[in-house]
């Protein structure tokens, strides 16, 4: 199978790694001076240092008009650029005649419309035609690079997205399962990193293990009902790509959403905590979209407002914990 991908991030560069053992891949960098440098260390030493690119993997920097003929030249497209490049290279390869996946995960900044969109709805406005979906789920670039255990969610109304993608990442130490609930599948990768955020707040706030699960907790019910307000089916929020993505994003190390709400518990500007990832931390970019969304259709989230009123300044670390704790009581399933 070839196999095109269209990012080289750290997560683009991790699933070429992974997939070079089995398949032909092309890795395609937006910068030309990225891809050449990437190309003679074989190693993306900006964004996933340490891990050797295989021989095999053809490194590309063409122009976005050129990239639907590149995408029809392989079986399999897929985007791993952050959520702010999703438009653009969906745009690119409508009419590929091939199926494509994004890897991204999170809402589109508000812009022709005042609320974000999710991956699915971008794709409907620019690129109605291609065949589309989503490969989500519980994983860090690193250790996917590793070749650690990991299981994902390839997430389409498409038979032939789903068995694309199934075809190409399903591995010894890649479990890939089917999903036709797109929709679901999305509205977990975006809510879990706000919800992250407000993870790593409590940790650095060190308020204990109680407030942890606390949080992780209400923040699924969040998720579902915001999920399910929009036509998502509430069990795909108890799979990989709702409980398990919140859980790992929400506490594991290696995440950048949850390092931001810990440095703004120690006392950084927002500013500050971003300029020291290095990366995106898709959280930090769409929490006001997601908030405005679940605002519109009458959906309630306070530790999503919570998040955006800390981001936005209008409440430091401490205040934000005591406002959810001083929410008034009321029935664990009415939120």
């Amino acid at each position: 199978m070839k196999i095109a991908i269209f990012g080289a991030g750290a997560w683009g560069t991790a699933l070429a790694i992974s997939a070079a053992a089995r398949h032909a891949v092309t890795l395609w960098a937006r910068d030309a001076r990225q891809a050449a440098v990437i190309a003679q260390a074989a190693e993306n030493a900006p964004y996933l240092p340490g891990f050797p690119i295989p021989a095999g993997v053809a490194i590309r920097a063409d122009d976005l008009a050129s990239l639907a003929a590149l995408a029809r030249a392989h079986d399999l497209a897929v985007i791993a650029s952050p959520m702010a490049g999703l438009r653009d290279l969906l745009g690119a390869l409508d009419g590929c005649g091939r199926p494509v996946a994004w890897l991204c995960k999170g809402v589109e900044a508000p812009g022709l419309h005042p609320w974000g969109l999710l991956g699915h709805e971008i794709r409907a406005e620019v690129a109605p035609s291609l065949d589309a979906g989503a490969l989500s789920g519980p994983s860090f670039a690193q250790e996917v690079a590793e070749g650690r255990p990991t299981a994902l969610v390839a997430a389409s109304e498409s038979a032939n997205v789903r068995e694309a993608l199934v075809e190409a990442f399903h591995s010894p130490a890649m479990r890939i399962y089917a999903n036709e609930d797109l929709v679901g599948v999305e509205v977990g990768g975006a809510v879990k990193n706000v919800l992250a955020i407000a993870t790593g707040l409590c940790d650095g706030l060190a308020l204990g293990l109680n407030a942890r699960a606390a949080l992780i907790t209400r923040g699924l019910a969040e998720m579902t009902r915001l999920g399910v307000a929009l036509g998502a089916r509430p069990d795909t929020f108890m799979g990989l790509s709702g409980l398990g993505d919140l859980v790992l994003t929400a506490t594991g190390d290696l995440s950048r959403n949850r390092r931001v709400g810990l440095l703004l518990a120690k006392g950084l500007s927002l500013q500050q905590a971003v300029d020291s990832l290095g990366h995106v931390a898709e959280g930090v970019y769409c929490a006001r979209a997601v908030a405005e969304r679940a605002r519109r259709l009458g959906v309630g989230m306070p530790i999503t407002q919570a998040v955006v009123d800390l981001l936005d300044g209008r409440l430091q670390p401490a205040e934000a914990v005591a406002d959810l704790m001083g929410r008034d009581p009321v029935a664990e399933a009415a939120g």
